[in-house]
């Protein structure tokens, strides 16, 4: 680019880049990422500058680079990255699955013969560990509801899946 391009170049991006992060902003929803699609836009404008200078559309091929820039990151497949603070056992070569898919088949069909409320009550009883008072709490009933409710809903499972107990013994033996 000769320096009459890259001085015209520069006050297009000074003149109009709070406009294409104001846009960019509106298609990302995330400030940096905006700034990131305005820059990854704005040099692909740059490589086009002498066409695009010509034309007289600079905003235009902007704008709509940072639309194809948009569209090809949603494309892209995701990894979602997370650092566990323990790291899981490592499994010995000889590990059957077999069994863990059955047990959680039984509790899946289990849980789902209890009505909502049943299941609500002992997932914060059970899963999130939370006492009697606090399950009551959260769900707005008294204590005595959520002790019938936990009573009704383990009865409902030692009657119609009486092995989830062995399952769930042999799993933390």
């Amino acid at each position: 680019m000769t320096t009459d391009s890259t001085r015209e170049f520069a006050a297009f991006v000074r003149a109009r880049s709070p406009a294409l992060i104001r846009s960019a902003y509106l298609l990302t929803g995330d400030q940096h990422l905006a700034e990131d699609l305005v820059q990854s836009a704005l040099a692909r404008t740059h490589r086009a500058w002498r066409r695009v200078e010509r034309l007289g559309n600079a905003e235009a091929y902007t704008r709509r680079a940072m639309y194809h820039l948009q569209v090809s990151w949603w494309r892209k497949p995701r990894v979602t990255e997370y650092y566990p603070e323990q790291l899981p056992e490592p499994r010995t070569p000889g590990d059957d699955h077999a069994h863990e898919l059955e047990r959680r088949d039984v509790l899946r069909r289990a849980l789902a013969r209890l009505t909502v409320k049943q299941r609500t009550v002992l997932v914060l009883r059970f899963y999130e560990d939370r006492s009697v008072k606090d399950t009551a709490e959260t769900l707005g009933c008294s204590e005595g509801t959520v002790k019938s409710q936990t009573a009704k809903a383990l009865g409902v499972l030692r009657r119609h899946e009486p092995n989830l107990t062995e399952l769930y013994a042999r799993s933390f033996a």
